[in-house]
């Protein structure tokens, strides 16, 4: 069940990873990676910034220190001369306690310049690197903006493109439809022409009454071929009977009377 279970797991993260690789942007990861090393940056500056202010406060307060150490020395040089060892001496007492802490101030300002100059140096370098990834980034990206616009043209041309492919069935189906269209045509005009189909623009006027003449009219033919027809064959007897009957059969024509004879 467990090994189940990881390799639903792994199917998965597969699946995941392939819908990541088709959605993500390499230029939008090297701009979110350009924008978080300079965020990066602007922690190491301000790091830098803030030894530098503490190793500043510190200088200062070896300034007054050091100052009240001369004070000191005064208030007990002036105690001394008026007779008042007790003053001077406690005069003295405190520029000595001034004085370590004098020194312990200046322990912390050498650390902090220290510090700060190990920051400074950092952060040179990463500015260095960032402004090299600036520009490898730019390149990359214009690299890639150029090979995804040449794999568009070529996709384009070649009709492997979504876009460009549905336009190549778009135009596949017109094709075929038209010639379809063109084959109906064909068929029909061949109809037309064999006498099987009508020509519907001719007989959309037609009416009841326009038929009934027709149909007359079609009568009236018959009728008139039959006479002449009768009167061809009537003729034909005519010129029969005009011309002598023919003999009967078995028998010879009658010699003609003997004109001498008769004479």
């Amino acid at each position: 069940m467990t090994s189940i279970s990881h390799r639903i797991a792994a199917l998965f993260r597969t699946k995941a990873n392939k819908a990541l690789d088709r959605a993500e942007d390499p230029r939008e990861l090297l701009d979110y990676s350009y924008v978080q090393q300079l965020q990066m940056l602007q922690r190491v500056r301000r790091g830098v910034a803030d030894v530098a202010t503490s190793r500043k406060r510190v200088e200062l307060q070896v300034n007054q220190l050091q100052q009240s150490t001369g004070r000191l020395q005064g208030q007990a040089q002036q105690a001394l001369a008026a007779g008042r060892e007790d003053l001077a001496r406690e005069a003295l007492i405190r520029r000595t306690a001034v004085a370590s802490q004098i020194t312990d101030l200046e322990g912390q300002r050498a650390s902090l310049r220290d510090e700060e100059e190990k920051l400074t140096l950092a952060a040179q370098r990463l500015e260095a690197k960032v402004d090299a990834f600036r520009t490898r980034k730019e390149t990359i990206k214009a690299t890639y903006t150029a090979a995804e616009a040449q794999t568009s043209i070529t996709e384009a041309v070649t009709g492997i493109g979504g876009e460009m492919g549905d336009v190549g069935v778009a135009v596949q189906r017109a094709q075929d439809k038209t010639e379809h269209l063109q084959a109906r045509a064909g068929a029909l005009d061949e109809l037309l022409a064999s006498g099987a189909l009508e020509d519907g623009t001719l007989s959309a006027g037609r009416d009841d009454i326009q038929a009934e003449l027709e149909t007359a009219t079609a009568g009236q033919d018959v009728e008139t071929e039959m006479a002449r027809m009768k009167a061809q064959l009537a003729s034909s007897s005519q010129a029969a009977v005009e011309g002598g009957e023919p003999a009967k059969r078995g028998e010879s024509p009658k010699d003609p009377p003997d004109q001498e004879a008769t004479s």
